[in-house]
């Protein structure tokens, strides 16, 4: 049932691009294993064999953390409507942070969002396919604008005061690469 490709085929981007939610797998060494929901206008295929996601200020930054300890990373995208399909892709993520040089470079793929803290360049070593057969029907009724008009509200300082607090280090106490503005 399931299928595997070096790289997307156009198919598969087709499927990415009709996506309303998709879901971001990492781990460290040790710990715990994180999985993060992602929505908004937030991914581009940049290749066939390369993905970039921008991530905003949240609650943790347990992906950052992963990533700068081994990079290995895993998308699920899985189709709540029509056909059943479920697509994921594996690989290897570098994290550019906001206060990186090469920013400026990735950040213009995307549009403005406050809060914006990380884009994550993932290199695709696998893609997969399996059936998604048991995969519920839901119905997409709309983004939640709840974390941008957040992000909004609190302003550049205040963000790089929820990051000191919160977005330092990960849940095993790593370090998630952010750095602050002073």
């Amino acid at each position: 049932m399931s299928e595997q490709f070096a790289q997307l085929e156009s198919k598969h981007i087709q499927f990415i691009g009709e996506q309303h939610i998709y879901f971001v797998g990492t781990a460290g060494a040790e710990g715990y294993v994180n999985v993060s929901p992602k929505g908004m206008d937030s991914l581009r295929v940049i290749s066939p064999d390369r993905v970039i996601w921008l991530n905003l200020t949240g609650s943790g930054n347990e992906t950052a953390a992963h990533v700068l300890e081994n990079g290995r990373m895993t998308l699920m995208f899985c189709s709540f409507e029509k056909q059943p399909l479920i697509l994921r892709l594996y690989g290897v993520a570098e994290a550019i942070h906001s206060h990186e040089e090469n920013w400026s470079e990735w950040i213009g793929h995307f549009p403005v969002q406050p809060g914006a803290r990380q884009i994550f360049n993932l290199q695709i070593d696998l893609v997969q396919t399996s059936c998604g057969f048991a995969v519920p029907y839901y119905e997409f009724t709309g983004d939640r604008n709840t974390l941008t008009d957040w992000a909004a509200r609190q302003g550049e300082q205040s963000i790089q005061q929820y990051w000191q607090k919160n977005n330092l280090t990960s849940l095993n106490g790593k370090s998630t690469g952010i750095t602050v503005k002073k």
